[in-house]
Protein backbone atom coordinates (compact mmCIF):
# COMPACT_ATOMS: atom_id res chain seq x y z
CA UNK A 1 0.00 0.00 0.00
CA UNK A 2 1.80 3.28 -0.90
CA UNK A 3 2.23 5.88 1.78
CA UNK A 4 0.14 9.07 1.01
CA UNK A 5 -0.29 11.73 3.39
CA UNK A 6 -2.57 13.64 4.52
CA UNK A 7 -2.87 17.12 2.74
CA UNK A 8 -0.49 19.86 3.21
CA UNK A 9 -1.33 23.66 3.64
CA UNK A 10 0.43 25.64 1.07
CA UNK A 11 0.98 28.55 3.63
CA UNK A 12 2.73 26.06 5.34
CA UNK A 13 5.21 25.03 2.26
CA UNK A 14 8.75 26.90 3.13
CA UNK A 15 9.92 26.29 -0.17
CA UNK A 16 8.35 25.41 -4.47
CA UNK A 17 11.34 22.64 -5.44
CA UNK A 18 9.74 23.64 -9.20
CA UNK A 19 6.62 25.77 -10.01
CA UNK A 20 4.13 25.12 -13.02
CA UNK A 21 1.03 26.11 -14.20
CA UNK A 22 -0.40 22.24 -14.78
CA UNK A 23 1.00 19.45 -12.83
CA UNK A 24 0.40 15.96 -14.48
CA UNK A 25 1.19 12.60 -11.99
CA UNK A 26 2.16 9.88 -14.68
CA UNK A 27 3.48 9.39 -18.00
CA UNK A 28 1.35 6.62 -19.41
CA UNK A 29 -1.29 6.89 -22.27
CA UNK A 30 -3.68 9.76 -20.07
CA UNK A 31 -1.04 11.50 -18.35
CA UNK A 32 1.13 12.12 -21.72
CA UNK A 33 -1.99 12.79 -23.92
CA UNK A 34 -3.13 15.29 -20.64
CA UNK A 35 0.65 17.64 -20.46
CA UNK A 36 0.45 17.70 -24.46
CA UNK A 37 -2.96 19.37 -24.63
CA UNK A 38 -2.12 21.61 -21.55
CA UNK A 39 0.97 22.61 -22.95
CA UNK A 40 -0.15 23.37 -26.57
CA UNK A 41 -3.13 25.12 -24.53
CA UNK A 42 -0.22 28.03 -23.39
CA UNK A 43 0.25 26.53 -19.61
CA UNK A 44 3.89 25.44 -18.06
CA UNK A 45 3.35 22.08 -17.10
CA UNK A 46 5.50 19.58 -15.60
CA UNK A 47 4.70 15.67 -15.68
CA UNK A 48 6.06 14.07 -12.67
CA UNK A 49 6.54 9.94 -13.20
CA UNK A 50 7.63 7.70 -10.51
CA UNK A 51 9.71 5.30 -13.00
CA UNK A 52 12.90 6.05 -14.58
CA UNK A 53 10.85 6.74 -17.57
CA UNK A 54 6.96 6.85 -19.30
CA UNK A 55 4.91 4.78 -20.77
CA UNK A 56 3.26 3.24 -17.82
CA UNK A 57 1.44 -0.23 -18.01
CA UNK A 58 -0.61 1.66 -21.26
CA UNK A 59 3.24 0.64 -22.98
CA UNK A 60 2.90 -3.32 -21.85
CA UNK A 61 -0.34 -3.84 -23.31
CA UNK A 62 -1.71 -4.20 -26.30
CA UNK A 63 -2.69 -0.90 -27.45
CA UNK A 64 -6.26 -1.42 -28.57
CA UNK A 65 -7.75 2.05 -28.57
CA UNK A 66 -12.05 1.55 -28.25
CA UNK A 67 -13.05 4.35 -31.22
CA UNK A 68 -15.82 4.27 -33.83
CA UNK A 69 -18.15 6.64 -35.76
CA UNK A 70 -15.88 6.55 -38.87
CA UNK A 71 -12.79 6.82 -38.49
CA UNK A 72 -10.50 7.22 -41.64
CA UNK A 73 -9.05 3.60 -40.57
CA UNK A 74 -12.83 2.29 -40.53
CA UNK A 75 -13.94 3.98 -43.92
CA UNK A 76 -10.55 2.37 -45.71
CA UNK A 77 -11.49 -0.94 -44.28
CA UNK A 78 -14.60 -0.85 -45.93
CA UNK A 79 -16.61 -0.78 -42.48
CA UNK A 80 -19.43 1.85 -42.15
CA UNK A 81 -20.30 3.44 -38.39
CA UNK A 82 -21.34 6.33 -36.95
CA UNK A 83 -21.21 8.51 -33.81
CA UNK A 84 -24.39 7.86 -33.38
CA UNK A 85 -24.23 3.41 -33.97
CA UNK A 86 -21.04 3.89 -31.50
CA UNK A 87 -23.37 5.01 -28.87
CA UNK A 88 -26.36 3.20 -29.12
CA UNK A 89 -23.57 -0.25 -28.59
CA UNK A 90 -22.11 1.61 -25.62
CA UNK A 91 -25.06 2.54 -23.79
CA UNK A 92 -26.45 -0.88 -24.10
CA UNK A 93 -23.70 -2.86 -23.33
CA UNK A 94 -22.18 -0.76 -19.90
CA UNK A 95 -24.91 0.42 -17.34
CA UNK A 96 -22.09 3.83 -16.44
CA UNK A 97 -24.71 6.64 -14.82
CA UNK A 98 -22.35 9.81 -17.10
CA UNK A 99 -24.76 9.25 -20.33
CA UNK A 100 -23.89 12.63 -21.20
CA UNK A 101 -19.71 11.84 -20.71
CA UNK A 102 -20.60 8.61 -22.86
CA UNK A 103 -22.22 10.45 -25.77
CA UNK A 104 -19.47 13.20 -25.60
CA UNK A 105 -16.86 10.12 -26.07
CA UNK A 106 -18.53 8.86 -29.47
CA UNK A 107 -19.45 12.26 -30.13
CA UNK A 108 -15.87 12.87 -30.34
CA UNK A 109 -13.81 9.80 -31.59
CA UNK A 110 -13.40 10.51 -34.94
CA UNK A 111 -11.56 13.45 -34.15
CA UNK A 112 -9.38 11.47 -31.50
CA UNK A 113 -8.86 9.04 -33.83
CA UNK A 114 -6.84 11.48 -36.15
CA UNK A 115 -5.49 13.35 -33.41
CA UNK A 116 -3.97 10.19 -32.00
CA UNK A 117 -2.32 10.03 -35.52
CA UNK A 118 -1.58 13.55 -35.75
CA UNK A 119 1.06 12.28 -32.92
CA UNK A 120 2.90 9.38 -34.54
CA UNK A 121 0.48 6.49 -33.39
CA UNK A 122 0.14 3.46 -35.98
CA UNK A 123 -2.85 2.45 -36.88
CA UNK A 124 -2.44 0.05 -40.15
CA UNK A 125 -5.59 0.74 -43.00
CA UNK A 126 -6.18 -3.34 -42.34
CA UNK A 127 -8.97 -4.99 -40.62
CA UNK A 128 -8.80 -8.92 -39.26
CA UNK A 129 -11.81 -10.81 -40.18
CA UNK A 130 -11.63 -13.11 -37.54
CA UNK A 131 -12.23 -13.04 -33.88
CA UNK A 132 -9.43 -12.52 -31.71
CA UNK A 133 -7.81 -11.01 -28.31
CA UNK A 134 -5.56 -9.28 -30.18
CA UNK A 135 -3.61 -9.22 -33.45
CA UNK A 136 0.55 -9.91 -33.97
CA UNK A 137 0.43 -9.13 -38.30
CA UNK A 138 -0.07 -6.26 -38.34
CA UNK A 139 -3.54 -5.22 -38.71
CA UNK A 140 -5.00 -2.05 -37.20
CA UNK A 141 -8.82 -2.57 -36.77
CA UNK A 142 -10.91 -5.75 -35.22
CA UNK A 143 -13.96 -6.41 -33.59
CA UNK A 144 -12.87 -6.44 -29.75
CA UNK A 145 -15.96 -6.58 -27.87
CA UNK A 146 -19.74 -7.73 -28.55
CA UNK A 147 -20.69 -6.17 -31.10
CA UNK A 148 -22.08 -8.71 -32.82
CA UNK A 149 -23.09 -10.86 -30.17
CA UNK A 150 -26.61 -11.22 -29.20
CA UNK A 151 -28.73 -8.85 -27.79
CA UNK A 152 -26.39 -6.03 -29.15
CA UNK A 153 -26.37 -6.67 -32.37
CA UNK A 154 -30.23 -5.98 -32.51
CA UNK A 155 -29.58 -3.04 -30.79
CA UNK A 156 -26.86 -1.62 -32.86
CA UNK A 157 -25.71 -2.08 -36.28
CA UNK A 158 -22.40 -4.05 -35.46
CA UNK A 159 -18.97 -2.80 -36.73
CA UNK A 160 -15.62 -3.42 -35.47
CA UNK A 161 -14.00 -0.07 -33.62
CA UNK A 162 -10.97 -2.03 -31.77
CA UNK A 163 -8.09 0.09 -33.33
CA UNK A 164 -5.07 -1.65 -32.77
CA UNK A 165 -1.78 0.35 -32.76
CA UNK A 166 1.39 -1.48 -35.17
CA UNK A 167 2.89 -4.52 -32.67
CA UNK A 168 4.49 -7.89 -32.92
CA UNK A 169 5.22 -10.53 -31.04
CA UNK A 170 8.34 -9.40 -30.19
CA UNK A 171 6.61 -5.62 -29.94
CA UNK A 172 3.16 -4.97 -28.71
CA UNK A 173 1.10 -2.08 -30.02
CA UNK A 174 1.07 -0.19 -26.74
CA UNK A 175 4.62 0.03 -27.06
CA UNK A 176 4.59 1.64 -30.47
CA UNK A 177 1.71 3.77 -29.48
CA UNK A 178 3.83 5.36 -26.26
CA UNK A 179 6.57 5.85 -28.11
CA UNK A 180 5.28 7.89 -30.98
CA UNK A 181 3.42 9.97 -27.81
CA UNK A 182 6.64 10.27 -25.78
CA UNK A 183 8.71 11.21 -28.83
CA UNK A 184 6.17 14.29 -29.28
CA UNK A 185 6.36 15.22 -25.71
CA UNK A 186 9.98 15.67 -26.14
CA UNK A 187 9.82 16.99 -29.15
CA UNK A 188 7.42 19.91 -27.64
CA UNK A 189 9.88 20.37 -24.65
CA UNK A 190 7.11 19.26 -22.51
CA UNK A 191 9.52 19.06 -19.23
CA UNK A 192 9.20 15.98 -16.88
CA UNK A 193 11.31 14.35 -13.88
CA UNK A 194 11.26 11.03 -13.36
CA UNK A 195 12.35 8.34 -10.45
CA UNK A 196 10.03 11.58 -8.26
CA UNK A 197 7.00 9.79 -6.68
CA UNK A 198 3.81 11.79 -5.60
CA UNK A 199 2.67 10.77 -1.53
CA UNK A 200 0.43 13.97 -1.32
CA UNK A 201 -1.29 16.82 -2.15
CA UNK A 202 -1.31 20.37 -1.15
CA UNK A 203 -4.23 22.72 -0.52
CA UNK A 204 -4.72 26.52 -0.16
CA UNK A 205 -6.95 27.86 2.48
CA UNK A 206 -9.77 27.20 0.31
CA UNK A 207 -9.37 23.71 -0.03
CA UNK A 208 -8.55 23.94 -3.92
CA UNK A 209 -5.44 21.52 -5.07
CA UNK A 210 -2.80 23.80 -5.73
CA UNK A 211 0.50 21.47 -5.60
CA UNK A 212 2.07 18.14 -4.52
CA UNK A 213 3.97 16.81 -2.08
CA UNK A 214 6.50 14.38 -3.85
CA UNK A 215 9.96 12.23 -3.27
CA UNK A 216 12.65 12.53 -5.01
CA UNK A 217 16.27 10.86 -4.76
CA UNK A 218 15.57 10.30 -1.23
CA UNK A 219 14.28 13.44 -0.20
CA UNK A 220 10.52 15.52 0.17
CA UNK A 221 9.81 18.28 -2.00
CA UNK A 222 6.87 20.32 -2.99
CA UNK A 223 5.52 20.99 -6.33
CA UNK A 224 3.39 24.39 -6.89
CA UNK A 225 0.67 24.36 -9.84
CA UNK A 226 -0.56 27.34 -9.79
CA UNK A 227 -3.99 26.12 -12.50
CA UNK A 228 -4.28 22.46 -11.25
CA UNK A 229 -3.31 18.93 -10.99
CA UNK A 230 -3.90 16.07 -13.25
CA UNK A 231 -3.92 12.42 -11.36
CA UNK A 232 -3.14 9.53 -14.32
CA UNK A 233 -1.18 7.56 -12.04
CA UNK A 234 -2.72 4.29 -13.53
CA UNK A 235 -4.96 1.47 -11.59
CA UNK A 236 -4.67 -0.11 -8.25
CA UNK A 237 -4.63 -3.77 -10.06
CA UNK A 238 -1.03 -4.24 -7.87
CA UNK A 239 -2.66 -3.01 -4.48
CA UNK A 240 -2.81 -6.70 -2.37
CA UNK A 241 -4.66 -4.75 0.12
CA UNK A 242 -6.96 -3.16 -2.38
CA UNK A 243 -7.67 -5.96 -4.36
CA UNK A 244 -8.22 -7.86 -1.51
CA UNK A 245 -11.08 -5.41 -0.09
CA UNK A 246 -12.85 -4.93 -3.72
CA UNK A 247 -11.83 -7.54 -5.90
CA UNK A 248 -11.97 -10.73 -3.34
CA UNK A 249 -12.25 -13.59 -5.72
CA UNK A 250 -9.77 -11.84 -7.81
CA UNK A 251 -7.44 -11.30 -5.17
CA UNK A 252 -7.41 -14.97 -4.38
CA UNK A 253 -7.24 -16.72 -7.77
CA UNK A 254 -6.67 -14.06 -10.29
CA UNK A 255 -3.29 -12.42 -11.80
CA UNK A 256 -3.19 -9.12 -11.67
CA UNK A 257 -2.60 -7.06 -15.39
CA UNK A 258 0.26 -4.28 -14.72
CA UNK A 259 3.10 -2.66 -13.68
CA UNK A 260 4.21 -2.46 -9.92
CA UNK A 261 3.51 1.33 -9.78
CA UNK A 262 -0.06 0.42 -10.87
CA UNK A 263 -0.85 0.61 -6.84
CA UNK A 264 -4.10 2.64 -6.12
CA UNK A 265 -2.10 5.88 -5.66
CA UNK A 266 -4.06 8.14 -8.01
CA UNK A 267 -6.94 6.93 -6.12
CA UNK A 268 -5.57 7.11 -2.57
CA UNK A 269 -4.40 10.88 -3.22
CA UNK A 270 -7.80 12.10 -4.33
CA UNK A 271 -9.69 10.39 -1.41
CA UNK A 272 -7.34 12.30 1.03
CA UNK A 273 -9.15 15.73 -0.69
CA UNK A 274 -12.64 13.75 -0.41
CA UNK A 275 -12.50 12.80 -3.80
CA UNK A 276 -15.61 10.00 -4.24
CA UNK A 277 -15.07 6.65 -6.04
CA UNK A 278 -17.48 4.41 -8.23
CA UNK A 279 -17.72 1.07 -9.35
CA UNK A 280 -14.55 0.08 -7.10
CA UNK A 281 -16.05 -4.15 -7.62
CA UNK A 282 -15.15 -4.08 -10.83
CA UNK A 283 -12.80 -5.54 -13.01
CA UNK A 284 -12.22 -7.42 -16.37
CA UNK A 285 -10.71 -10.57 -16.33
CA UNK A 286 -9.75 -12.98 -18.74
CA UNK A 287 -9.00 -16.28 -19.48
CA UNK A 288 -10.19 -16.19 -23.38
CA UNK A 289 -10.64 -20.24 -24.79
CA UNK A 290 -9.90 -18.80 -28.53
CA UNK A 291 -7.60 -18.43 -30.07
CA UNK A 292 -8.25 -21.16 -32.03
CA UNK A 293 -11.37 -19.89 -33.01
CA UNK A 294 -13.05 -23.21 -33.57
CA UNK A 295 -13.08 -24.46 -29.82
CA UNK A 296 -16.25 -20.96 -30.18
CA UNK A 297 -18.50 -24.38 -31.34
CA UNK A 298 -18.07 -25.90 -28.43
CA UNK A 299 -20.68 -25.48 -25.48
CA UNK A 300 -19.76 -23.91 -22.19
CA UNK A 301 -21.86 -25.41 -19.12
CA UNK A 302 -22.12 -25.37 -15.48
CA UNK A 303 -21.87 -27.38 -12.86
CA UNK A 304 -25.12 -27.64 -12.83
CA UNK A 305 -24.31 -29.05 -16.57
CA UNK A 306 -26.64 -26.02 -18.34
CA UNK A 307 -25.68 -23.36 -21.03
CA UNK A 308 -25.84 -20.12 -19.16
CA UNK A 309 -24.19 -17.79 -22.59
CA UNK A 310 -22.94 -18.01 -25.96
CA UNK A 311 -19.69 -18.91 -26.60
CA UNK A 312 -19.28 -16.13 -28.88
CA UNK A 313 -19.19 -13.39 -26.78
CA UNK A 314 -16.42 -11.37 -26.14
CA UNK A 315 -13.56 -13.26 -23.78
CA UNK A 316 -14.07 -10.95 -21.08
CA UNK A 317 -18.09 -11.13 -20.52
CA UNK A 318 -17.56 -15.39 -20.78
CA UNK A 319 -15.27 -14.92 -17.73
CA UNK A 320 -17.52 -12.52 -15.97
CA UNK A 321 -20.30 -14.70 -16.86
CA UNK A 322 -18.55 -17.80 -15.17
CA UNK A 323 -17.31 -15.64 -12.16
CA UNK A 324 -21.50 -15.39 -11.26
CA UNK A 325 -22.05 -19.32 -11.78
CA UNK A 326 -22.33 -21.39 -8.79
CA UNK A 327 -18.50 -21.76 -7.47
CA UNK A 328 -17.91 -19.71 -10.50
CA UNK A 329 -17.29 -23.07 -11.95
CA UNK A 330 -17.28 -23.87 -15.93
CA UNK A 331 -16.55 -26.49 -18.60
CA UNK A 332 -15.78 -26.10 -22.10
CA UNK A 333 -17.26 -29.32 -23.36
CA UNK A 334 -16.28 -30.53 -26.99
CA UNK A 335 -16.45 -33.70 -29.59
CA UNK A 336 -14.52 -35.18 -31.67
CA UNK A 337 -14.62 -32.33 -34.70
CA UNK A 338 -14.68 -29.54 -32.65
CA UNK A 339 -11.69 -30.44 -30.23
CA UNK A 340 -8.15 -28.41 -30.10
CA UNK A 341 -6.44 -27.25 -27.10
CA UNK A 342 -7.05 -23.70 -26.48
CA UNK A 343 -3.36 -21.44 -27.38
CA UNK A 344 -4.09 -18.30 -25.06
CA UNK A 345 -4.52 -19.44 -21.30
CA UNK A 346 -3.45 -23.04 -20.42
CA UNK A 347 -7.06 -24.28 -19.15
CA UNK A 348 -6.81 -27.80 -17.54
CA UNK A 349 -7.63 -30.31 -19.91
CA UNK A 350 -10.03 -33.14 -17.95
CA UNK A 351 -10.30 -35.79 -20.16
CA UNK A 352 -12.28 -37.74 -22.91
CA UNK A 353 -14.81 -39.72 -22.98
CA UNK A 354 -16.88 -42.28 -25.14
CA UNK A 355 -20.12 -41.64 -23.99
CA UNK A 356 -22.19 -38.40 -22.17
CA UNK A 357 -22.98 -40.33 -19.12
CA UNK A 358 -19.16 -41.14 -18.47
CA UNK A 359 -18.41 -37.40 -18.77
CA UNK A 360 -21.58 -36.35 -16.28
CA UNK A 361 -19.89 -38.82 -13.82
CA UNK A 362 -16.55 -37.03 -13.78
CA UNK A 363 -17.14 -33.91 -14.29
CA UNK A 364 -19.92 -34.36 -10.84
CA UNK A 365 -22.70 -32.71 -12.80
CA UNK A 366 -26.18 -34.09 -12.03
CA UNK A 367 -27.24 -37.33 -14.01
CA UNK A 368 -28.76 -36.31 -17.49
CA UNK A 369 -28.23 -32.68 -16.85
CA UNK A 370 -25.14 -32.42 -19.63
CA UNK A 371 -27.39 -34.99 -22.11
CA UNK A 372 -30.25 -32.70 -21.99
CA UNK A 373 -28.00 -30.07 -22.91
CA UNK A 374 -26.52 -31.58 -25.44
CA UNK A 375 -29.84 -32.71 -27.01
CA UNK A 376 -30.98 -29.29 -27.00
CA UNK A 377 -28.50 -27.86 -28.37
CA UNK A 378 -27.69 -30.10 -31.00
CA UNK A 379 -31.25 -30.28 -32.29
CA UNK A 380 -31.21 -26.72 -32.43
CA UNK A 381 -27.47 -26.96 -34.59
CA UNK A 382 -29.46 -29.02 -36.81
CA UNK A 383 -31.53 -26.26 -38.06
CA UNK A 384 -28.57 -23.80 -37.84
CA UNK A 385 -30.07 -21.62 -34.77
CA UNK A 386 -29.59 -21.53 -31.35
CA UNK A 387 -32.80 -20.27 -29.86
CA UNK A 388 -31.21 -20.69 -26.02
CA UNK A 389 -28.87 -18.01 -26.59
CA UNK A 390 -28.20 -16.61 -30.40
CA UNK A 391 -24.90 -17.62 -30.42
CA UNK A 392 -23.99 -16.79 -34.44
CA UNK A 393 -24.66 -19.26 -37.16
CA UNK A 394 -20.93 -19.75 -38.47
CA UNK A 395 -19.91 -20.48 -34.69
CA UNK A 396 -22.80 -23.83 -34.29
CA UNK A 397 -22.33 -27.31 -34.91
CA UNK A 398 -24.02 -30.15 -33.58
CA UNK A 399 -21.76 -31.61 -31.18
CA UNK A 400 -22.54 -35.51 -31.78
CA UNK A 401 -18.92 -37.11 -32.58
CA UNK A 402 -17.54 -38.84 -29.63
CA UNK A 403 -15.51 -39.02 -27.90
CA UNK A 404 -16.02 -35.70 -25.95
CA UNK A 405 -13.89 -33.63 -24.14
CA UNK A 406 -14.24 -30.71 -21.67
CA UNK A 407 -11.27 -28.40 -20.38
CA UNK A 408 -11.89 -26.42 -16.49
CA UNK A 409 -12.47 -23.14 -17.81
CA UNK A 410 -13.82 -22.01 -13.85
CA UNK A 411 -12.23 -19.19 -12.32
CA UNK A 412 -10.90 -20.72 -9.37
CA UNK A 413 -8.59 -23.10 -11.27
CA UNK A 414 -7.39 -21.15 -14.85
CA UNK A 415 -5.41 -18.33 -15.02
CA UNK A 416 -8.07 -15.19 -14.94
CA UNK A 417 -5.45 -12.21 -15.46
CA UNK A 418 -7.33 -8.63 -14.50
CA UNK A 419 -7.45 -4.77 -14.67
CA UNK A 420 -9.92 -3.15 -12.47
CA UNK A 421 -12.58 -0.94 -13.92
CA UNK A 422 -13.26 1.46 -10.71
CA UNK A 423 -11.45 4.72 -9.80
CA UNK A 424 -12.13 8.55 -8.90
CA UNK A 425 -15.40 9.65 -10.20
CA UNK A 426 -15.06 12.41 -12.92
CA UNK A 427 -17.36 14.66 -14.79
CA UNK A 428 -17.63 15.80 -18.15
CA UNK A 429 -14.44 18.09 -17.88
CA UNK A 430 -12.49 15.42 -16.24
CA UNK A 431 -12.27 17.28 -12.76
CA UNK A 432 -12.67 14.98 -9.78
CA UNK A 433 -15.83 14.91 -7.56
CA UNK A 434 -16.39 14.66 -3.80
CA UNK A 435 -18.93 13.24 -2.06
CA UNK A 436 -21.61 14.87 -3.08
CA UNK A 437 -20.90 15.01 -6.39
CA UNK A 438 -19.07 18.45 -6.29
CA UNK A 439 -15.99 19.18 -8.49
CA UNK A 440 -12.81 19.49 -6.10
CA UNK A 441 -11.32 22.55 -7.34
CA UNK A 442 -7.56 21.97 -8.91
CA UNK A 443 -8.02 18.50 -9.06
CA UNK A 444 -8.33 16.71 -12.49
CA UNK A 445 -8.14 12.41 -12.95
CA UNK A 446 -7.91 10.24 -16.38
CA UNK A 447 -7.40 7.01 -17.43
CA UNK A 448 -7.19 4.21 -15.09
CA UNK A 449 -7.33 5.89 -11.74
CA UNK A 450 -11.01 7.20 -12.92
CA UNK A 451 -13.75 4.99 -12.98
CA UNK A 452 -14.38 3.32 -16.67
CA UNK A 453 -17.75 3.26 -18.90
CA UNK A 454 -18.32 -0.47 -18.47
CA UNK A 455 -18.43 -1.05 -14.87
CA UNK A 456 -17.59 -5.04 -15.15
CA UNK A 457 -16.10 -7.21 -16.97
CA UNK A 458 -19.73 -8.55 -18.71
CA UNK A 459 -19.78 -4.63 -20.22
CA UNK A 460 -16.28 -4.44 -21.41
CA UNK A 461 -14.38 -4.38 -24.96
CA UNK A 462 -11.38 -4.28 -25.25
CA UNK A 463 -10.05 -0.64 -25.84
CA UNK A 464 -12.06 0.73 -23.43
CA UNK A 465 -9.62 1.60 -21.43
CA UNK A 466 -6.76 3.55 -23.58
CA UNK A 467 -10.01 5.08 -25.46
CA UNK A 468 -11.45 6.99 -23.36
CA UNK A 469 -8.44 7.32 -20.87
CA UNK A 470 -6.30 9.11 -23.16
CA UNK A 471 -8.94 11.29 -24.76
CA UNK A 472 -10.39 12.49 -21.19
CA UNK A 473 -6.57 13.17 -20.40
CA UNK A 474 -6.89 15.33 -23.23
CA UNK A 475 -9.68 16.93 -22.04
CA UNK A 476 -8.30 17.34 -18.42
CA UNK A 477 -5.60 19.32 -20.01
CA UNK A 478 -7.14 21.42 -21.75
CA UNK A 479 -9.60 22.14 -19.08
CA UNK A 480 -6.97 22.87 -16.01
CA UNK A 481 -4.73 24.85 -18.84
CA UNK A 482 -7.66 27.11 -19.33
CA UNK A 483 -9.98 27.17 -16.47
Amino acid sequence: MPQISSPTRADTVAQWAYQCDVLVVGAGVAGVCAALEAHRAGAKVLVVERASGGGGASATSEGIFYLGGGTEVQNACGYEDSAEEMYRFMRASTSTEDDDKLRFYCDNSVEHCRWLEAQGVPFERRAFEGKAVAVYTGEGLLYTGNEKAWPYNEQAQPAPRGHQARGSMEKHGGASAMEALLATMEQEQVPAIYDAGVIGLVIDDAGRVVGVQARQSGETIHIQARKGVILAAGSFNLNHEMVSEYLPLLAEHGEPLGIPSNDGAGILLGQSVGAATRHMEGAIATASIYPPEKLIKGIVVNKEGKRFVAEDVYHGKLSWMIQCQTDHTAYLILDGETFDYPQRVKHRFIDGWETIGEMEQALGVPAGSLQETLDRYNADAAEGVDNQFHKKVEWITPLDNAPWAAFDISTTSSTYRFIALGGLACNIDSQVLNEAGKPILGLYAAGANCEHFPTNGGEYASGMSLGPGSFFGRIAGQKAATT
